[in-house]
């Protein structure tokens, strides 16, 4: 018991070093000069509020089985509430299709201290800061690399990875190769529902992310969105 309890301690240091040195990173003078420009504007509708206009950690259940990989933060959502996929329309679809599928404690997700937890899955980000035009450069997807890989070390009892995006996708599979695992082959490619084994026990399932460019356009619908949460639960219940 005493073991388990210090192997506790250690591992919720290291979560809290992550997070710190995730929040107050300024590697890309690029975003540092965007999502603080972005948090002293602001957007009309959010005039009174006070913007997070720092980098975005993970966020979820550090013992997740699912973890889901997104692009970046947005410059009204994430960088204005502090929390990924949180206070925009992406993230009101993702949260929405966590909680269906039995992952999330609620559907919406509004800011940090609205009361939801994940259960099971944890969210983060390729990149950590809101780009302009919602597109980081490759050289700042490899400064914020080895925040996805400790997230990697961290996580030790994935079993499935869905990436939202193929940008998602491409960065994430860097980083697997960076953290000393093979990759697939032939190289997984991005197809909404696509689904690769990474190694034994451990799967990857593709998703259009939930942008309004594409669930606008009809795109992606929530069926289809919904239906890789729920493969992702059929994954989980086959392997355990």
């Amino acid at each position: 018991m005493e073991a388990d309890l210090t192997l506790t301690k250690e591992t919720d240091l290291t979560w809290a070093c992550l997070d710190r040195a995730v929040s107050e990173c300024r590697r890309c003078p690029r975003l540092v000069a965007h999502r603080e420009s972005i948090a002293r504007l602001k957007r009309r509708q959010y005039r009174d509020e006070t913007y997070w206009g720092r980098p975005i950690t993970g966020f979820g259940d550090r013992q997740a089985r699912i973890l889901i990989v997104g692009l970046a933060p947005a410059a009204h959502g994430g960088n204005r509430t502090g929390r990924v996929f949180t206070g925009d329309r992406s993230g009101d679809w993702l949260y929405a299709a966590l909680y269906a599928a039995g992952f999330a404690s609620q559907p919406t997700s509004t800011h940090r201290d609205d009361g939801l937890e994940l259960r099971d899955a944890y969210v983060t980000a390729a990149a950590r800061c809101a780009p302009p035009d919602n597109k980081p450069l490759p050289e700042e997807f490899e400064r914020c690399r080895p925040y996805l890989l400790r997230e990697l070390e961290l996580l030790r009892r994935v079993r499935v990875v869905i990436a939202l995006g193929g940008l998602a996708l491409d960065q994430f599979l860097r980083a697997w190769v960076v953290a000393g695992h093979a990759a697939p082959k032939p190289r997984p490619k991005f197809a909404h529902a696509a689904e690769y084994a990474l190694i034994e026990g451990v799967t990857l399932l593709c998703s259009y992310h939930p942008s309004q460019q594409n669930t606008f356009t009809g795109r992606l619908t929530r069926e289809m969105f919904e239906g890789v949460f729920r493969r992702a639960a059929v994954l989980l219940r086959d392997c355990c």
